[in-house]
């Protein structure tokens, strides 16, 4: 009997071991892929990653997760590499009411290219996108992760549309609560169109007291350091983190305020006075401050050359309806007044500003990919754009690495929100994008795109066809509509 008892006993304990135990269930397991590991800048080989609605559950050894995991849906990775989701951190939605449906039809475009998140710095729609926001976050509408500053904050009778106009500091804080209370931003945009100085550096200093972060255009009048010291929290555009390696920017800033110098002078002071050292010492404070940089560059580069290249057969007009198009012609029609030696300055002009890529990277400041893609912005192709950016990093000197870094963590990073995004672990978002090629070696494999996994949902290569499909025939159709004769 004590004998039979026993073998009972060792029956259960083998029937309770975890070798036994019921496979867990997830929805997805990717098997056999490649996982890239963007902090470490290295791969590991032979991993499976399991998915349970919006996120990464699981990440190991294929074998290992096989034997414990079971799923309804078997994505097969061998020979491919896995990602996070990439994400703009610079796009815009605008052109007046008209063009709300032509907006909205670029949406799959970020998806389609392996954007699972964007962020909007602000256009003339600012209420349609942040409805768009929500809807995107209920699963109302299709399209990327979207955030967004909503109304820009500006001075009064703006260059730009779509803004909150503030004359004093009363105007500054209603603007604040505004965009803090009733519109709940994700961060806040100032630009210098006609926003004074002194209310630029205030209105990022009490943004920052009540918790949001900024980024901008800083005023001409204004030097560099004095927008970090006020707390702004990311610089758009290259340009402007450029100008902090002038040896004499603070006298240039000083002369264009007093109106001793008009806006031409003072870019060619600013570009004369240029000194390494100054700007490796200033980046330094950037990264002191946590100050983040989005250069846009590949949009600068369209319009400096755009005497050689007038974009009449790019692929990506197919995906840009009628009206959108037409936003573009005002800097195309600028940039063709240029005479030969405005040109040629324009064209020197991004290489010099490109050098100041591998310097902020070198004194620890986190880069950002972003595009500045939307209306008015010639040729930068929503979701197209940021391979291109990316693709322009490494050109100017940045390491595969670094660029994909730039896609994939930085904007998780400016956010704080890397316990959520930026890397293939369990507990963070099922936002992946699964590569043929491994864009370690060659940055140009983020657009050899096989599968993109958005909030837990798998599109393959067909469905991401698909939406780029659809999107020529909605703009095919606008196309069509906008030829008919009116009357």
């Amino acid at each position: 009997m004590k004998r039979l008892f026993a073998c009972l006993a060792s029956s259960l304990l083998l029937l309770a071991s975890p070798a036994l135990a019921a496979p867990k269930q997830g929805d997805v397991i990717i098997r056999h892929v490649t996982v890239v590991d963007v902090e470490a800048a290295k791969t590991v080989a032979g991993q499976a990653v399991v998915l349970k609605g919006d996120d990464i559950v699981a990440v190991g050894d294929d074998a290992a997760i096989a034997k414990t995991w079971r799923s309804a849906r078997t994505v097969e990775g061998k020979g491919r590499y896995l990602i996070p989701g990439l994400w703009d951190m610079h796009v815009h939605f605008g052109g007046g009411p008209d063009l709300i449906d032509e907006n909205k039809a670029l949406l799959p475009l970020y998806v389609a290219n392996g954007i699972t998140t964007i962020r909007d710095a602000s256009g003339d729609l600012p209420d349609q996108v942040l409805a768009w926001r929500g809807e995107i976050a209920s699963g109302a509408l299709f399209g990327p992760r979207l955030l967004t500053s909503g109304a820009k904050i500006e001075g009064i009778a703006p260059l730009w549309k779509g803004t909150i106009e503030v004359g004093s500091e009363a105007d500054v804080d209603a603007a604040l609560t505004r965009l803090k209370t009733r519109d709940k931003v994700d961060f806040v945009k100032i630009t210098d169109s006609t926003l004074k100085p002194d209310l630029f550096l205030y209105a990022l200093r009490q943004a920052k007291a009540l918790g949001l972060r900024t980024s901008g255009h800083i005023p001409m009048a204004l030097t560099t350091e004095q927008a970090v010291d006020a707390g702004i929290s990311s610089i758009e555009h290259l340009d402007y983190a450029y100008n902090a390696g002038a040896k004499d920017e603070a006298a240039i800033a000083a002369d264009f305020a007093a109106g001793r110098i008009d806006r031409a002078e003072a870019n060619r002071r600013l570009d004369t006075g240029f000194d390494r050292d100054t700007a490796v010492a200033a980046y330094r404070r950037f990264a002191q401050k946590g100050v983040f940089v989005t250069p846009t560059l590949n949009g600068s580069r369209i319009i400096a050359f755009l005497d050689r290249d007038d974009h009449k057969n790019d692929a990506g007009l197919a995906y840009i309806g009628p009206k959108l198009r037409k936003t573009y012609d005002w800097r195309v029609a600028r940039a063709a007044k240029a005479d030969a030696a405005a040109i040629a300055a324009r064209h020197a002009h991004i290489d010099e500003m490109a050098v100041i890529l591998p310097m902020l990277a070198e004194a620890g400041v986190p880069i950002i990919a972003g595009t500045d893609a939307g209306f008015l912005n010639s040729f930068n192709y929503p979701g197209f754009g940021l391979h291109d950016e990316i693709g322009l990093f490494v050109e100017k000197g940045l390491t595969p690495a670094q660029a994909l870094a730039s896609a994939t963590r930085a904007g998780p990073a400016w956010f704080g929100w890397l316990d959520r995004y930026g890397a293939v672990k369990p507990g963070l978002a099922a936002d992946l994008v699964l590569l043929d090629r491994n864009p370690l070696d060659d940055i140009a494999a983020t657009r050899a795109i096989d599968t993109v996994v958005m909030r837990g949902e798998v599109f393959d290569r067909a469905a991401l066809a698909k939406m780029l499909s659809d999107t020529k025939a909605k703009v095919a159709a606008c196309n069509g509509e906008a030829a008919k004769p009116k009357g």
